[in-house]
């Protein structure tokens, strides 16, 4: 049986970056990645043959035809490239003909958060202006800037913010997401911006997936249903005058495909499973997106079985592009395609090949990869067969969007519409939704809703915080740093809550620590997960750490005041203690910028009665340990404590007896050494290898010989119980132990943990050494072991010990390790490692305070 292996994290550390984006790749044993591997016939596998709800005009199609005819490669070039707002200027736009821009998770016009309508429209007039400039004799094609806005215009001060996808789907309410769609769209195109990277189809199956709360449903079947609809609200229904209309714009699928069903959870990991299931659970939202037009699919970071999605020739052009019948353009993500291998981020000519029309390239790189793809399109390594569909489907897009009659974005109807952003029609919307996303679990007593009239009590830290509230994606990236008076026009909980209170003469008190001044009817606590988006979200079991939230719903019980929780997640969490000690235990998920729909729902109306009821069911199982076991419909159902659909109202009474306290989680106090290597890689660690080519491998013979370096089995007390490492100084590489699931070592770090391994240096380095953890994007650290091995007497081994303490201070996690030990250089380097193990109570040679 084949190990599951996690590869492609290492890609990234060769660049040098330990904390940049990485993805995880499978290999066969053999080390030959499955890239290139002959596929099945797509119509064989069943995968549907589909028609785009918009088709293709035959004077579009001439106009193109034009259009390329009069563009030098060059041009063609710069329409492939997709640089960030931060990193280009309308200059450059110009001089390169780049064909999009982008502005990321917290990049605003003039690096101003507060940034006005006025400012995002006049950063769009001056790229349209250079992208239009035809003073070099170049042809005029208008500029599309793209934008993240995943639950409303979430870049822009004063937007509507909708609940995440998560609370969407607990909706199941298909036609609300149409409206959905044209609120965002319509508050986008105010901003003179003309697509969105909307909606995520991704079908979450291991909930610990830092993204789930993107994600509609663990059911494909709900995500099919959403994401037709999703894409007709964006752009407007096919075939009638909405169509890319005045306040609509294009659309983009995305991650294509798989992104949610990654193996334990790991973003931009590796989904290990049949092209069926790939089909059945997987691909379902693409389908209704496709039928209605939706104009660009985004590539996934993650694989399937192994082969990196940005350079996947049989699932982007085989199956997305003529199985399927999508005739727009396919978009990469983030400079995903720098995993592919034998790619970087300045070159991957592998990535187009397979299909990737347009890189989006955020670094200053992106001249660089410019000028690589220049070239390789003149050397005949992109065939201008490739390069001329990739341009004429990107131009396709622009003109069925309308974009090169549009004008300047600042002269388009409703540009710089201020009575858009936040306008009250459309947050009556998000409110709408805020109430039917609602889900309802526990209600003893019938304590639920309250009368208005009462004195009520509302803490917790979640209650008069809206970027809490709002989640990931919010005004930043991971929706921290900000502030209630970065969302202008936006309620809180606690603020709906009051206002619907104070309307009924009763009186509802703030106090998040929970010590009111005055002893309250009841009481509500509103907590729960912080902010987070993509990898940063990753967690390792489903448990929610939230001792001091407990505490506080305890210590309001013990003083006889009723408590209702109102629980803020992204996710299904194990909550079991909580809601034992709520009366009442309500998810509200992450509600966005309307928090006076959850008062709507909680709270009766001024006559007493109910206002609205809960219709929110759950379209994720709801966890009955904090174990990390997959839980979806059909697959351990048994282990879920609140099933798929599961969801109260006011019209039934059930009485929740008290539920299991027990977590199944096991403490590991770390006392026993952690073998890694020892012999051999032991379970769930495999010995890989990216060369100074960023080729990732997979090491299963006794002699590999890689570009910059070279892996050999060696004897050292028995048989090939060591492995010698030798670099040649052509550039970085790395070699280290990973795996596609995590180890928690938090119980050595308490226990004066170190990582420890035998070595013997036959060549000392002629450059930094680095020895490092891993643990996903933005999480792993690296610790220099230069001194020690230049130190190291030349052919005698010595064992070296490293502090925990000191990855952990760099920014490893602990608890979530993919890798403990990985080697890194760009010199020359001959050394063996013997028995690498984890250990307590360890002598450090390299320690940290």
């Amino acid at each position: 049986m084949k190990k599951r292996i996690l590869l492609g994290v290492i890609s990234a550390l060769v660049a040098g970056a330990v904390l940049s984006g990485c993805g995880e790749q499978k290999l066969t044993e053999a080390g030959a990645a499955k890239t290139g591997e002959k596929y099945g016939d797509a119509q064989a596998a069943v995968w549907p043959s589909l028609t785009s709800g918009i088709p293709k005009d035959p004077a579009i199609e001439a106009r193109i035809d034009n259009l390329l005819s009069r563009m030098s490669v060059e041009e063609k070039v710069g329409q492939m490239i997709q640089a960030e707002i931060k990193n280009v200027t309308p200059e450059e736009a110009r001089a390169y003909h780049l064909g999009s821009i982008l502005n990321g998770g917290g990049a605003f016009p003039n690096n101003d958060k507060h940034a006005s309508v006025a400012d995002w429209v006049a950063l769009a007039d001056a790229f349209y202006a250079a992208s239009m400039d035809t003073s070099d004799g170049g042809v005029a094609i208008p500029i599309i800037w793209g934008t993240d806005a995943v639950h409303g215009h979430n870049n822009v001060i004063g937007a509507t913010l909708f609940p995440h996808n998560i609370g969407l789907g607990a909706t199941q309410n298909p036609e609300l997401m149409r409206q959905v769609g044209a609120v965002t769209a319509a508050e986008v195109s105010a901003t003179g911006i003309d697509w969105v990277f909307a909606p995520t189809l991704a079908v979450t199956r291991d909930d610990r997936w830092g993204r789930s709360y993107e994600s509609y449903s663990e059911d494909p079947q709900i995500v099919r249903s959403y994401s037709g609809r999703l894409v007709e609200g964006l752009q407007g229904r096919p075939g009638s005058d909405e169509l890319f209309a005045p306040k609509r714009v294009v659309s983009t699928a995305k991650h294509f495909i798989a992104d949610g069903g990654t193996e334990n959870g790991i973003d931009r990991g590796d989904a290990i499973m049949s092209e069926a299931e790939l089909i059945e659970i997987h691909a379902q939202g693409y389908f209704s997106a496709i039928e209605s037009g939706v104009q660009t699919v985004m590539a996934s970071f993650s694989s399937w079985n192994g082969e990196k999605l940005h350079g996947h020739k049989y699932l982007l052009t085989d199956v997305l592009k003529e199985r399927l019948g999508f005739d727009g353009f396919v978009v990469g993500d983030w400079a995903g395609h720098q995993f592919v291998n034998g790619c970087s981020n300045v070159s991957c000519p592998q990535a187009v090949n397979a299909g990737l029309d347009m890189f989006m390239a955020p670094d200053p790189s992106w001249k660089t990869l410019y000028a690589n793809t220049v070239a390789q399109a003149k050397s005949g390594e992109i065939s201008a067969q490739r390069l001329n569909d990739a341009v004429r489907r990107i131009l396709r897009v622009k003109l069925r969007a309308g974009l090169f009659d549009a004008g300047a974005p600042s002269t388009r109807a409703y540009a710089a519409d201020e009575s858009l952003i936040g306008a009250p029609a459309h947050r009556a919307i998000a409110r709408q939704t805020v109430r039917e996303s609602l889900v309802l679990l526990k209600n003893n007593d019938g304590l639920l809703p309250l009368q208005r009239s009462q004195r009520i009590l509302v803490a917790g830290d979640g209650a008069d915080n809206i970027g809490k509230q709002a989640g990931g994606w919010s005004i930043t990236w991971q929706g921290t740093g900000n502030e209630n008076s970065d969302f202008p026009g936006a309620t809180s909980i606690f603020g709906g809550i009051a206002e619907a209170v104070a309307s009924a003469g009763g009186v509802a008190e703030l106090a998040v620590d929970g010590h009111y001044t005055e002893k309250p009817d009841v009481a509500i606590v509103v907590f729960g997960e912080d902010p987070y988006a993509e990898m940063q979200g990753d967690v390792s079991n489903l448990d929610y750490p939230g001792d001091a939230d407990l505490a506080l719903i305890q210590r309001l019980k013990a003083q006889g005041i009723p408590v209702v929780s109102l629980f803020i997640t992204g996710r299904p969490l194990w909550v079991n203690p909580e809601i034992n000690a709520s009366d009442a235990f309500v998810v509200i998920w992450q509600p966005g910028t309307e928090g006076a729909g959850v008062a709507d729902v909680i709270l009766r109306d001024g006559k007493g009665e109910v206002n609205h009821d809960f219709k929110g069911q759950l379209t994720f199982s709801w966890p009955d340990s904090a174990l990390p076991t997959v839980r979806n419909r059909g697959e351990n159902e048994a282990l879920a404590q609140f099933k798929y659909g599961y969801g109260l109202d006011y019209g039934q009474s059930v009485q929740l007896a008290a539920l299991s306290e027990e977590s199944g989680l096991e403490l590991s106090h770390g006392n026993e050494a952690l073998a890694v290597f020892n012999g051999r890689a032991l379970d769930p660690w495999s010995l890989q290898v990216t060369d100074a080519g960023n080729n990732q491998t997979v090491i299963a013979s006794s002699v590999s010989k890689l570009q910059g370096i070279s892996v050999q089995s060696v004897d050292r007390n028995v048989q090939e119980d060591s492995r010698r490492l030798q670099w040649t100084g052509e550039g970085n590489a790395v070699a280290g132990f990973f795996a596609n699931s995590r180890t928690d070592l938090t119980g050595y770090l308490e226990n004066q943990g170190a990582l420890v391994f035998d070595v013997k240096v036959d060549g000392a380095p002629s450059s930094a050494v680095n020895l490092g953890v891993f643990c996903g994007q933005d999480c792993g650290a690296e610790q220099s072991i230069t001194d020690v091995l230049n130190s190291a007497t030349p052919g005698e081994w010595r064992t070296i010990s490293v502090d925990l303490q000191c990855l952990a201070n760099g920014g490893a996690k602990m608890d979530m390790v993919l890798s403990p030990f990985y080697v890194r250089t760009a010199g020359a380097l001959d050394m063996t490692v013997h028995n690498v193990r984890v250990a307590s109570q360890a002598s450090a040679d390299i320690h940290c305070g």
